[in-house]
C-alpha cells in the first residue's frame, strides 16, 4: 500500500441528493442543473464519516456512495469537482476497505483471498485514477499526453487551489503501481506520480495537515531506481508527524512498512506501529475513522510479523 490518507471524505445526504436528482428526472435541462447544484455540494468535503468510530457501518456505507456519485457524472462528465471526489473515495475505499482487510488476513495464511482483494483493489485505484484525469482534462485541456512524455512542465501551470487534484491524482496511479510493482506498463509511470507530488508539496507542503509529507514517506521509500531515499523518507516523516502534531498513526505505519521493513530492522518496526497504536483517537474527533483504520493496518502488520522478518 503506498499510501492512507487522512481524509476518508465519502460524503453525506446521499439520500436526499437521490431524491433531489429524481424530482427534476422529467426534464433534461432542469435535471442536469439539478446535478451540477448536487455534484458541488457531494464534492465539497465534509467529516461525518471520518468522525465515526464504526468501521463496518461506514464501509457497508461507501459502495451505495461510489454509485451514486457515477451516476451523477453520467450526467455531469465534465463536473471537475465531483470527478476529483470520484477518484479521492475510490482511492480511500480501495486502501481503508479492501488493501487493509488484505493485511489484517495476511498472505501466508490465506494466499489466494489475499491476491483477490490486492487484485480488487488495483482495480479501485486504476478506476480512481481514470476519473483524475478526467479532471485533469477539465482544467487543463489537453495535459494527459504532455502529462506522460514531459510531465513537470505539463504541471507548471498548476495552482495552489489544484492541489486536492494534484494529490488524488498521485494517490491513486500510486497506488496502482505500488501494487503493480511487477508490472512494467505501471512503474514506467512513476516519475508522473512523483511529479504531481511534488508539485503538490512546492505549492502547499502544509495541505491536509501535512498529508503530502506522509505521501512522500512512501515515495522516498521506494527503491532507489524509481526515485526513492530513505533519508528523505524520514525527513519527510518528521514533517509529517511536526505538522499532524502527533495525531495521526500515518506516518508511523508509513515509515514501519516502507524503511524499517525493507531494511530488516524489527526494533524499529515494532516500536514505530506501537506508537500509531498509541495513538488516542480522540484526540482529533474529525478524523477518528482514519486513525482507527491505519491503527487496524498497524495491528495487523505486527500480528503478522513473524512472517515478515528473517531473524
Amino acid at each position: 500500500m503506498l499510501m492512507l490518507t487522512r481524509s476518508l471524505t465519502v460524503l453525506p445526504r446521499l439520500i436526499a441528493v437521490t431524491c433531489a436528482v429524481a424530482t427534476f428526472s422529467a426534464c433534461g435541462l432542469l435535471q442536469r442543473k439539478a446535478v451540477g447544484m448536487v455534484a458541488s455540494t457531494l464534492a465539497s468535503s465534509g467529516d461525518v464519516f471520518t468522525r465515526d468510530d464504526d468501521l463496518e457501518l461506514v464501509g457497508d456505507a461507501i459502495p451505495f456512495g461510489l454509485k451514486l456519485y457515477e451516476s451523477l457524472l453520467d450526467s455531469a462528465p465534465k463536473n471537475k469537482d465531483l470527478l476529483i471526489a470520484t477518484c479521492s473515495n475510490f482511492t480511500q475505499y480501495g486502501v481503508a476497505y479492501v488493501e487493509t482487510e488484505a493485511a489484517v488476513l495476511g498472505e501466508a495464511q490465506h494466499h489466494d483471498e489475499v491476491a483477490h482483494l490486492n487484485q480488487r483493489a488495483l482495480k479501485l485505484y486504476l478506476r480512481a485514477k481514470g476519473y483524475c484525469l478526467r479532471a485533469m482534462e477539465v482544467r487543463f485541456p489537453g495535459i494527459e499526453k504532455t502529462l506522460l512524455t514531459d510531465p513537470a512542465p505539463a504541471l507548471a501551470k498548476a495552482e495552489k487551489k489544484d492541489v486536492p487534484l494534484l494529490y488524488w491524482m498521485a494517490a491513486s496511479w500510486g497506488s496502482a503501481i505500488g501494487l503493480g510493482i511487477d508490472k512494467p506498463d505501471l512503474v514506467i509511470d512513476m516519475p508522473v506520480v512523483r511529479a504531481l507530488a511534488e508539485r503538490a508539496l512546492a505549492l502547499d507542503e502544509s495541505w491536509s495537515k501535512g498529508t503530502l509529507h506522509e505521501m512522500f514517506v512512501s515515495l522516498d521509500s521506494l527503491p532507489a531506481a524509481l526515485g526513492g531515499d530513505p533519508d528523505r523518507a524520514r525527513k519527510h516523516f518528521a514533517r509529517a508527524v511536526e505538522l499532524q502534531q502527533g495525531l495521526s498513526p500515518g506516518p508511523y505505519v508509513a515509515l514501519a512498512t516502507g524503511v524499517a521493513l525493507p531494511a530488516q530492522d524489527r526494533a524499529e518496526f515494532e516500536k514505530l506501529l506501537q506508537s500509531a497504536l498509541a495513538i488516542d483517537p480522540e484526540k482529533d474527533p474529525s478524523v477518528r475513522l482514519v486513525t482507527l483504520v491505519q491503527q487496524r493496518r498497524a495491528r495487523a502488520l505486527l500480528d503478522h510479523i513473524d512472517t515478515m522478518f528473517t531473524k
